[in-house]
């Protein structure tokens, strides 16, 4: 396996704020589709789906500050034992930088696109 290294110029977005030529890459790492943006407003290169955390976390979840840490360790095993293949894809998109990572929730402290975020920032080995 290769040793590239994301680029330390990841940043996180709303999918409800603007998209900006300083974005770079954007991709969408939610499940679903977010609510009332299309597909031109939204400018977005890539969907990951995929790397989303499944249904049943992001339920259980439902972004609870409480659940904040218990969140993270679950989404994290979810990512090692399922997302190794999509994780390579976007560290890859995030060599040359810059690369945003699109998210809907409201909570922008608590969510899924944070603990993505610092994952692609460390080796592989850390998950």
């Amino acid at each position: 396996m290769g040793s590239t290294q994301a680029s330390a110029d990841i940043r996180l977005k709303r999918a409800y704020e603007a998209p900006a030529k300083e974005d770079g890459t954007r991709v969408l790492i939610d499940r679903l589709w977010p609510r009332g943006v299309s597909k031109q407003t939204a400018r977005i290169d890539h969907w990951f789906r995929e790397l989303a955390p499944s249904t049943a976390l992001r339920q259980w979840f439902g972004h609870d500050p409480d659940r904040w840490p218990q969140f993270q360790r679950r989404y994290k095993l979810e990512l090692k034992h399922d997302g190794e293949q999509q994780l390579a894809q976007l560290r890859a998109l995030a060599v040359p930088g810059p690369l945003t990572l699109v998210y809907a929730a409201r909570d922008t402290k608590h969510n899924d696109a944070v603990v993505l975020r610092q994952v692609l920032l460390r080796s592989r080995s850390h998950i």
